[in-house]
């Protein structure tokens, strides 16, 4: 880069001119900066959620890369929180992609004595198994002519 090339990229001198008079669009932009790119560009898809921390249910939009997420931000079309999310809610991502994060369980069978790991997903399985067994079970329509729809 010669002294031409830098004299001609100076700030002042694109602003006066330039279409830019007031500098503060294009004139103000180096050629570094106009490269950058938002994290989100490489998103496949962008999911809507609700931020899982409160009760307030700011609105999140979940960008995703394949089966990752890779960024998450507030929804502007959120009437709660209109595009913003507090320090907790930004970092919500964390919960996906954390290094902290728990994937497996302890989990000790009947009668077992010792605790054994098992993966997330499988734990989750055993449990909507035993929550559907136990509706099969003990379901319960009508008490006394009244509807109550419960499980006992």
């Amino acid at each position: 880069m010669g002294v031409k090339d830098v004299f001609l990229n100076w700030p002042v001198l694109k602003q006066l001119t330039g279409s830019d008079p007031l500098g503060r669009g294009t004139a103000a932009l180096s050629p570094r900066t106009a490269a950058v790119q938002p994290r989100t560009a490489t998103a496949d898809r962008v999911v809507q959620s609700i931020c899982p921390y409160c009760a307030v249910g700011c609105g999140q939009k979940v960008f995703v890369t394949g089966d990752k997420v890779i960024a998450i931000e507030g929804d502007p079309d959120s009437p709660v929180s209109r595009g913003r999310l507090c320090p907790k809610g930004s970092a919500s991502e964390q919960f996906v992609n954390g290094p902290r994060r728990v994937t497996t369980v302890k989990y000790r069978r009947p009668h077992g004595t010792e605790w054994e790991d098992l993966s997330l997903d499988r734990a989750t399985d055993m449990i909507v198994d035993r929550m559907l067994d136990t509706r099969e079970r003990t379901w319960q329509e009508l008490h006394e002519g009244r509807r109550v729809n419960r499980t006992l």
